[in-house]
Order: structure tokens, then sequence, then C-alpha cells
């Protein structure tokens, strides 16, 4: 299979030489495996043109002219703030019409936020996407006829795979290596590279804090009022008068900005917080359960499962950072 990987002027290094190294990976397996049998990818690093590109944090990478090629990847790029996308993008005008010729005779796949750089290309109009957790809420913004999936790693639409966050290329990596040789060959990858190749989801990572949105007035208060109280019943007429509104006016105003009600924000700021004291204390589930506000322990694992795809004692398992690390 010949994988194309498009660099371009403020790219993600890493997820571009990351995929590439993943794929050489699969090459050298596949020829200690089968000495005789031709390397299952070939791979290059390509332009809109040949020459120099810039990649974020400012290295330096020489790329090929376009060539043939049966996948076209194409990366995340760099930005320091929302209107950052904006700008980013705007300089991006002959890579958006390349990945537009390529995807009338070709597969295209993306990784992390190059999935926005198809979607402004407007590739993805109509169909399933996915991108960094990070960045759903301003992607389903921006291009309201893409159906973003905020949670998963990969989304397979027809002809096009996007991939999630900053080091999904490598389950991306190990799709394709499934796609094109299969199974035994991803999970000898997997192995050796260190990339769990069961399925994942992007949820379990997810810090609603973090998350690159335009967040109004109303919600940045409220949060604020909320993580001041995240122990406390919550009550909507109190709420309300802490702002001066009535119950009615401020589920209205709540709801416009932000399309959800306080109360699924207020479970979004507890979860947050509970996986904090499951990452970094030994308090029980049931006393973790208790600080964030939830007396009924059964209530609150639901909630958390429901929003990270991982019981509390799985999670804690997962991250929690222990006094002495062994290397």
């Amino acid at each position: 299979m010949r994988i194309a990987i498009l660099a371009y002027d403020g790219c993600m290094g890493a997820e571009v030489l990351g995929l590439s190294d993943v794929l050489l990976v699969a090459n050298r397996i596949s020829l200690l495996r089968s000495p005789d049998a031709p390397a299952p990818f070939s791979i290059s690093i390509i332009g809109t043109k040949a020459g120099q590109v810039r990649l974020a944090g400012g290295a330096q990478l020489s790329v090929l002219a376009p060539m043939p090629f049966d996948l076209l990847v194409v990366p995340a790029f760099d930005f320091d703030n929302i209107e950052g996308i904006t700008t980013a993008l705007a300089g991006l005008d002959e890579e958006k019409a390349f990945i537009r010729r390529a995807v009338e005779q070709r597969k295209i796949a993306s990784i992390c936020g190059g999935s926005l750089l198809l979607a402004d290309a407007g590739i993805l109009d109509g169909r399933q996407a996915t991108t960094a957790w990070a960045l759903a809420g301003e992607m389903a913004r921006r291009y309201p006829n893409v159906e973003v999936i905020p949670d998963a790693v990969l989304v397979r639409a027809g002809e096009i795979i996007t991939s999630g966050a900053f080091t999904a290329y490598g389950d991306l990596a190990l799709q394709l290596i499934r796609d094109s040789v299969g199974s035994s060959l991803a999970r000898a990858v997997g192995r050796f590279s260190l990339i769990d190749h069961s399925p994942r989801s992007q949820a379990t990572y997810l810090d609603h804090r973090l998350s690159h949105k335009r967040r109004e007035s109303l919600e940045r208060a409220i949060s604020t009022w909320f993580e001041k109280r995240l122990a406390d019943r919550y009550r909507l007429d109190t709420l309300a008068d802490a702002f001066n509104l009535s119950s009615r006016t401020l589920l209205r105003k709540f709801r416009a900005e932000t399309g959800r009600s306080p109360l699924e924000l207020l479970h979004d700021l507890r979860v947050e917080r509970a996986k904090l004291l499951l990452e970094t204390t030994t308090l029980s589930v049931a006393q973790v359960a208790a600080e964030v506000g939830y007396l009924d322990v059964a209530t609150f694992s639901r909630l958390f499962a429901r929003r990270t795809r991982l019981t509390p004692a799985t999670f804690r398992k997962r991250f929690h950072v222990a006094d002495v690390t062994v290397f």
C-alpha cells in the first residue's frame, strides 16, 4: 500500500514521523516473518510541492513532490487559541485544494486536528468524523454539516478515516496494518511499539477544562461558582438566585449558550475532580464520591463510567500516580 503523508508549514512533526516509523516497524516485522515477500507499505512524506516545510516547534523537514499514492494522511496543525485555528486554516489553501483533488480518486485519513483541515476543505460534509477530544466542540460549531463523534479514536466514513488526539497516529497505523495485512501483524507491531491494539475511547482522557471552545461569560461564571461547591447538593433555585435570575431564565440562557443544562456541567466538573482524586490520593471510591457530592456510590460509579468508559476502580488502576516509579 502506497501511503503519502502530507507535511506542511506548522504541522505536528511527531504525527508525520510517528506514523511513518510505526509503518516502518510493520515493514521490518513483515520481512522477518516472510523474507521473500515485498514490504506491505511504501511510505512517502510529501508536500504540495517539493522543498522544505517548517514543522510546529521550528524543525525543518524536506518533503517530496506529490507522487502516486493509495492513501493520503493529513496530520494536525499547531495553534495557540481559537482564533489561531482560523488563521492556520486560512494559510492552507493549497493543501485544501490538494485534499479535494485527492479524495476524488484516493482514500484519505487524518490525525488529530487534521480533521479540521479535511472539514475546511469540504470533504467531511454529511459524514461522521472525529478529532482530538479538546477540539470536538469547536469542530462541531465550525462545521455543522459534519457529525462529530467526540469520544471516538477512529471513525471510518466511506473512504475517509479520521482519528483522535495527538498520539492516535499509533491507532491509525495499526488500523491500516489490519486493513492491508491482517490482525496478526497489527498485534505484533502493537506489542513491539507499546501501542494498545484493543478498541479505545477518548472519553477516558477528556478534561473539560482544557477543551478548545468558546466559553461565554455565563458558563464561565457558573463553572467557577460550581467549582467552589462541588460537594453541595444541586438546587436550581439556589443557583439562579446567585446570578439574580429566575430558574427559567437561567436555564434558557445557559442552554442557548451551551446546548445543555447547568446540571450536566456540574456532573462534568464533578467527574473531572473525581479523576484527579483517583489519580493522586488513596481515598476509597466511596470517599471520592462523597468529596464530589454523591452519597450513593452506585450512582456515582454509573455516571463516572458513562463519561469516561471506565469504572472508578479501573481508572485508578490505570492512572494512579504511585510514590515510587520503577523503570
